[in-house]
């Protein structure tokens, strides 16, 4: 049997990983009909098939998830290995992936990384916006970002943000034609702007606090979004009231384009944390970045 070459292999790791020919070829940087021709070879060479093929999805046939177990692991040991190597440059190199929120990446991350970055031009970070509670080590994530209270108790975690405070809001012309909500129960009459968890599909239910009772609110309204800064600019529009952090809406509760209401039930939360696996063999590269993003008392 003619040897298989470990791109080869690679090839079916991606697309075995990714379910998808477009999202895999996409990753490894070549044409979707390459990366099949690739896998058709494989398969030719192993007398075997590994994949399963429909016009919606692919999945790994038994082979191919036998494959995908034994090799996956050993794959990823090398790529450590190998970025490891950088211990020995002068230069600290690699690529960091992160998965985040998109207020995390605007109020924390992106104004530490321009100091950052320039430092070490050898270092490439990757922010992927994602909302919903994504496993980092199956989606082989460096690291994530969450408010504290949600990071699990097996990571390492790192504060990287001071704490943050929720407020509910809406625009002051909004308000001119419905009446302010004193407890959370009247914000079922309201029009609310609601924030989509996309990994879960569902939406993010308010959560509101008061003297230790814990209220949820499950926002309906006519607008939804996978972006807290859409939320926000939708509120400030009009279309509805909006549970946000208080530091984006700041500057337009100042103006008075936005008014703040049920402030007794918005206690502050615990802030940004960036957390990773404990057993992940740290990189100088993100030890770095790690002590970068560092949230440190003024």
């Amino acid at each position: 049997m003619p040897k298989a070459n470990i791109n080869d292999f690679l090839a079916f790791l991606a697309v075995a990983r990714e379910r998808s020919f477009t999202r895999a070829a996409a990753k490894v940087g070549v044409s979707q009909s390459a990366l099949s021709h690739t896998i058709r070879q494989l398969e030719t060479r192993l007398d075997i098939r590994l994949l399963t093929r429909t016009t919606r999805s692919v999945s790994t046939t038994e082979a191919g998830e036998r494959l995908l177990q034994k090799l996956g692991p050993r794959f990823e040991e090398i790529e450590a290995e190998i970025e490891a190597l950088s211990e020995l440059r002068e230069k600290p190199a690699g690529t960091i992936r992160i998965s985040t929120s998109d207020y995390a990446i605007e109020t924390i991350i992106r104004p530490k990384l321009k100091r950052f970055l320039p430092k070490y031009p050898d270092i490439t970070v990757e922010l992927i916006i994602d909302y919903g509670l994504t496993d980092i080590v199956a989606e082989r994530f460096d690291a994530g970002v969450r408010f504290g209270e949600q990071v699990a108790k097996d990571m390492i975690s790192v504060r990287i943000g001071p704490d943050v405070r929720f407020v509910v809001v809406a625009a002051k012309s909004y308000f001119n034609k419905h009446p302010k909500p004193t407890t959370p129960q009247e914000l079922t009459d309201l029009s609310c702007i609601a924030l989509r968890l996309p990994t879960y599909g569902g939406l993010y239910s308010w959560e509101l606090e008061k003297d230790g009772h814990e209220v949820r609110v499950r926002p309906e309204g006519q607008l939804i979004f996978n972006s807290i800064f859409q939320v926000l600019d939708a509120a400030v529009d009009g279309h509805g009231v909006a549970h946000v952090p208080l530091d984006i809406a700041a500057p337009y509760l100042t103006s008075g384009k936005l008014v703040r209401v049920l402030d007794d039930w918005c206690p502050p939360w615990d802030g940004c944390h960036l957390y990773y696996p404990s057993r992940r063999q740290s990189s100088p590269a993100f030890v770095l970045l790690v002590e970068a993003l560092r949230h440190r008392e003024r």
